[in-house]
């Protein structure tokens, strides 16, 4: 399966869904042996790649947000590179950029020198503090997976996973990325503090002699070009695909099939992107839980990452002192409702 296009034989598939298994079990284990907790966070990460997809986290500060996609790089056995993001960085710092060298002869040309952005996993720390300029620029490369410089196009090689993190609490002197460029990223993940167990094993960990890290790399881009593609070939019913139609749908205030909540509290609702993201993902979902095949829990557990940054909330929500996930556990609550009445 050395080609995008190329379509896999049964025992291939078969042979590969347990090789994905096993990697996937290995990625958990060593990602596991670093980072404490954070489970569900490491699961949506590894959906995402698996999805060939990008990721943004909002968490608080000191979170371990770098040293869990660091530690995840290495266990991949891929590149990384990590860009603070400030007021004053400009597009060129992250893309690179055209310098003049001069050869033997005498006679100059112009030498290319990449940035920080071509590298498998990019840690994009703090998106939102840069301006539109440079935020745009590395939006294109995520949608393109190259950059133009001087008229001249430059390749990224894949897989290339960046994972954006924004600081919930500091707004002042941020950026805050446009909703058009929101729908880019495949999941939105809330980093929220450890259990008080986890955080006393964090304090044991790392205040006791050597920092643990990776103890292997457990897979390289190749294979992991080859799981994405294995991914896609998961085959979906048209019952789940249309049940997955109809909840994003729902998100849209304006369609009959929305709930209350959604037509009480939603602005706009989410487009089909999301539909296609969430079908994606529950394909990974699935082949990651040891099924060749989508089920609605798929979906129903991939709504909230999905869409809590596709799906705009008005003032009345504000003023209810409802949120998004709120917003979103009675969407599922109503698609699952009309679906159990259709049947």
């Amino acid at each position: 399966m050395s080609n995008a296009g190329t379509t896999l034989n049964t025992e291939d598939i078969r042979e590969q869904a347990s090789r994905f298994r096993e990697v996937n079990e290995q990625l958990r284990h060593e990602v596991g042996s670093v980072v404490v907790g954070q489970d569900h966070v490491v699961e949506h990460l590894l959906t995402t790649l698996w999805v060939g997809g990008h990721c943004l986290v909002t968490g608080m500060p000191g979170t371990a947000k770098t040293l869990l996609v660091k530690t995840l790089s290495d266990a991949l056995g891929l590149s990384f590179n990590r860009i603070q993001f400030t007021p004053d960085l400009m597009p060129a710092d992250i893309t690179g950029t055209d310098i003049v060298e001069e050869a033997d002869d005498g006679s100059r040309q112009w030498r290319f020198v990449p940035g920080p952005l071509f590298t498998h996993v990019l840690l994009a720390d703090e998106i939102n503090r840069t301006p539109p300029k440079t935020q745009a620029a590395l939006l294109e490369a995520m949608q393109e997976y190259s950059v133009t410089v001087r008229g001249t196009g430059h390749t990224i090689d894949k897989p290339f996973f960046v994972l954006a993190t924004q600081n919930p609490l500091e707004l002042e002197g941020t950026y805050p990325l446009p909703e058009a460029q929101l729908d880019r990223f495949l999941f939105n993940i809330m980093l929220d503090y450890l259990p008080r167990d986890d955080e006393h094993e964090v304090v044991r960990r790392f205040t006791a002699g050597e920092v643990p890290s990776v103890a292997k790399s457990c897979t390289n881009a190749e294979q992991i070009r080859q799981f994405q593609q294995l991914v896609r070939q998961v085959p979906v019913a048209d019952a789940v695909s249309q049940y997955a139609v109809d909840l994003v749908r729902a998100s849209r205030p304006e369609s009959d099939a929305a709930p209350d909540s959604v037509k009480r509290y939603v602005k706009f609702g989410a487009s089909v992107r999301a539909t296609l993201f969430i079908t994606l993902a529950a394909k990974a979902r699935a082949l990651m839980n040891g099924r060749y095949h989508v089920e609605n829990s798929d979906i129903d557990a991939l709504v909230k990452p999905v869409l809590r940054h596709r799906v705009l909330t008005n003032y009345f929500a504000e003023s209810d002192g409802r949120t998004i996930d709120d917003i979103l556990d009675d969407l599922v609550e109503s698609c699952r409702a009309t679906q159990a009445k259709a049947s």
